[in-house]
């Protein structure tokens, strides 16, 4: 019989690969845990809950609010406000950041950025949606409150990141800079164990994740792109939540794309909250993460807390193959003029 390591002993085992951790990253690794915990009873029982449906209005990216959003939002700030070991939360669902009162004299080292419920136009029809989160040691006197400063930094500046996937079993994604690794909640214990130890993508996949109803919309190389894995009998899988498509692609190889559009010519995606994190364990696993401008994901600079971008993320191999039609198909005409 294979031993059984939870969530909390594979974190306190990993503490040691940080020279300048003395818990307090395991225990907001360890708050996160918990927090999915509650977040996912509440998504499997939100049909006997009056828990489905939209809240009202829109957030600050614009997109229609649902309970399960503004529920899930609040489980993770009270959960991370427990133990005093982040100093600050940037959400998707709020305008601005949120400050965390030190807890038993602690001055909280990290902040956190978080999508809480990623997919949510998903839950009324029982659809896989997730939660997306990524941890940077803050830059400010610790001290003090945290500020804006703290979160608008380079993905390549993230210590953690991580996903939660709510479907048929519900898994939690993370790393710390060493490799990736899947823990599956067991209900029967209620704990997270770990089932898939140091993840690799695959060099390729046969898998293509585009929303193509927006295929007119698109640049033409992104339409080239489309139609070459088209013609290559690629399976199109798109769920509508970047962490259930994301997942799919860890494990069975292929390429997510998020482009600009005519409405959205800078991406939809936000980069703080979605696409930093998923980057960062994309390349953790080997994979490749790139906007539509060929600039790596995680290099970009953050401006704003709301700040939107593209996306082309998945098997290395196939980034690649994509970025040679971006820059074909984006060149200018090179033709030269017939002489006189």
């Amino acid at each position: 019989m294979n031993q059984i390591t939870t969530l909390d002993e594979f974190i306190i085992k990993r503490q040691k690969d940080f020279s300048y951790a003395t818990g307090e990253l395991t225990g907001l690794l360890r708050d996160i845990g918990v927090a999915a915990k509650i977040v996912n009873r509440e998504v499997n029982k939100a049909g006997l809950v009056n828990i489905l449906g939209n809240y009202g209005g829109e957030n600050e990216s614009g997109d229609q609010v649902k309970k399960l959003d503004i529920f899930a939002n609040e489980k993770f700030i009270d959960c991370l406000s427990n133990s005093g070991e982040c100093s600050g939360i940037a959400s998707e669902e709020n305008d601005d950041i949120i400050h965390l009162e030190g807890v038993d004299g602690k001055d909280g080292k990290y902040v956190l950025v978080m999508d809480p419920l990623d997919g949510s136009s998903n839950i009324d029809v029982n659809v896989s949606v997730g939660t997306i989160f990524g941890i940077y040691r803050r830059k400010s006197d610790t001290s003090g409150p945290c500020k804006l400063s703290d979160f608008l930094q380079q993905g390549s500046e993230l210590v953690a990141a991580g996903y939660v996937l709510y479907g048929t079993s519900t898994i939690l994604v993370y790393t710390t800079g060493r490799g990736v690794n899947g823990f599956t909640l067991d209900p029967s214990i209620g704990e997270f164990c770990l089932s898939h130890r140091d993840m690799k993508i695959p060099d390729k996949g046969i898998y293509y994740s585009v929303n193509q109803g927006y295929y007119l919309k698109f640049d033409v190389e992104l339409r080239r792109y489309i139609d070459y894995c088209s013609d290559l009998n690629l399976r199109l899988r798109y769920i509508g939540s970047m962490v259930s498509d994301i997942h799919r692609i860890l494990f069975q190889g292929g390429i997510f794309l998020y482009p600009n559009t005519r409405k959205y010519p800078k991406g939809k995606l936000r980069l703080l909250y979605e696409c930093n994190p998923i980057a960062f364990i994309v390349e953790q696993a080997g994979g490749k993460a790139i906007n539509c401008k060929l600039e790596r994901i995680m290099d970009l600079d953050v401006v704003e807390l709301h700040q939107r971008s593209s996306v082309v993320i998945g098997s290395p191999e196939m980034v690649d193959e994509m970025m040679e039609f971006i820059k074909r198909y984006q060149e200018p005409a090179t033709s030269e003029l017939p002489q006189a």
